[in-house]
């Protein structure tokens, strides 16, 4: 088998009980080399402790889970997984950098190459001045970085990221979707974990989607928007707006001034809709997308209580 294809974790069937709380049933997935898996669903779902299954924390009631990592198959390795758990885990007394090249030795590196290592991520973050500041001293976003640089440091084969843009505002969630996406390209397998879709859908190249802990859509992202069938148009227009509430091959249509947004079911094809629109309307903009992948979750569990959650 192609190293590059290779699937570094498989989680097959499951399941976690807390008293009388199923917290996981039945989940099944698996993380392959160079790609980018989205665990995604509401907070309550059962993702943390999913996660937390992976990387040893608890044990499954039932089920199994299955490493290749390099040092050995079979086997939880955690010097090749890098964690980056939800709750933040620093020690507020330490010295960043000191917290840093610690870290970076109990994954197996040498102090010498672990502060290496360090001072370079600490720059790439724009936190070199706050290297030999107390964590205590940093906001919650820059601990956030500190976590997220200490869970790649080692550059491990498998990542494991709980919820990892927590606290950050939105040019340093832009920074670390692209150190994912670079993790990504250096053949690296990336588990994410989010309850926010619209933050992750950019990234993620496979989805596992988990409702009340249970996997309610699985697979390729690109094949789950194309199996939903559905197309999301915006449409900026000059003309008879009563023309388009009269095309039944439309749902859904929102009318705003010259803005209308509508759906176009399974069957109807973008490009034979756009060719036909309705006499009397000018198009001055239009985008045909699939839906963002919250609608296809609440399609699939027939609620919209997804954000109360």
């Amino acid at each position: 088998m192609d190293k590059t294809d290779e699937k570094v974790l498989v989680v097959e069937g499951v399941s976690k009980r807390f008293g009388d709380v199923a917290a996981v049933r039945d989940v099944s997935f698996s993380a392959t080399r160079g790609t980018i898996l989205g665990l995604l669903g509401p907070n309550g779902a059962g993702k943390t402790t999913t996660l937390r299954m992976i990387m040893g924390i608890i044990d499954p009631d039932e089920g199994t889970m299955r490493f290749s990592l390099d040092g050995g198959a079979g086997e939880l390795n955690k010097e090749r997984i890098g964690y980056l758990p939800e709750e933040r885990g620093l020690y507020d007394d330490a010295r960043v950098l000191e917290t840093l090249v610690y870290l970076g030795e109990l994954k197996g590196l040498s102090r010498a190459e672990a502060a290496r290592r360090a001072g370079e991520w600490l720059s790439r973050l724009d936190l070199s001045s706050w290297a030999n500041r107390k964590v205590e001293s940093l906001s919650k976003g820059m601990q956030q970085k500190v976590q997220f640089a200490a869970a790649i440091l080692h550059k491990p084969d498998l990542v494991v990221l709980d919820e990892p843009f927590s606290g950050l505002d939105p040019v340093h969630q832009d920074f670390i979707k692209d150190v994912i996406r670079g993790l990504r390209a250096e053949r690296t397998a990336v588990v994410l974990s989010s309850h926010q879709m619209n933050q992750v859908e950019e990234l993620t190249d496979e989805i596992v989607l988990i409702d009340h802990g249970q996997a309610v859509l699985s697979g390729s992202l690109d094949a789950i928007k194309e199996e939903h069938g559905i197309h999301v148009v915006r449409l900026r227009f000059r003309g008879d707006r009563d023309a388009l509430a009269k095309d039944r091959r439309i749902e859904g249509l929102r009318v705003e001034g010259d803005r209308a947004t509508f759906r176009l079911p399974r069957g109807v094809e973008p490009d034979g809709f756009v060719r036909s629109l309705p006499p009397g309307i000018v198009v001055r903009e239009i985008a045909v997308e699939r839906p963002p992948l919250h609608d296809i979750f609440i399609a699939a569990v027939g609620r919209d209580d997804y954000e109360a959650r």
